[in-house]
């Protein structure tokens, strides 16, 4: 266990730029998603059908695999640290992780930067979750 962190992780714990890296892919394929739902329906509509699929898709990736396309592009997993330790979180605390990460982006991103003093790295949202994204290489 190094600093609190159990062993059997996959990968040491993803550092912010890489992290940051990941979230600017996952959020340009989401924008796409989001402006072709807008122009196919009308703008406001497009702005809530993107938010359901932004919610379907962290909630699916992280849940199932632990990896959006954005992190497996930059080798980050979102592995749990509660119950089946380095092993994907499920859905429930996928969809919370992501429910979790607008409040930590609303507090003048105060949630994503507390990794950058965390001692496990970990966000709110991770925290939240019982989940850490750590780096398992390309």
């Amino acid at each position: 266990m190094v600093d609190g962190i159990p062993g059997g992780l996959g990968g040491s714990p993803a550092g912010f730029w890489r992290r940051l890296a990941a979230s600017i892919i996952d959020s340009i394929v989401l924008g796409i998603v989001t402006y072709v739902l807008e122009a196919v329906v009308s703008q406001t509509f497009g702005v809530v059908l993107g938010f359901v699929v932004s919610a379907a898709y962290f909630t699916w990736f992280h849940g199932r695999t632990g990896q959006t396309p954005g992190d497996a592009a930059l080798g980050v997993r979102v592995v749990d640290l509660r119950d089946s330790v380095g092993a994907p979180i499920g859905y429930n605390r996928a969809f919370l992780r992501w429910l979790v990460s607008i409040f930590s982006g609303a507090v003048i991103v105060l949630g994503y930067l507390w990794m950058l003093w965390d001692g496990r790295k970990q966000t709110w949202h991770d925290k939240a979750a019982g989940s850490l994204p750590v780096h398992v290489g390309y």
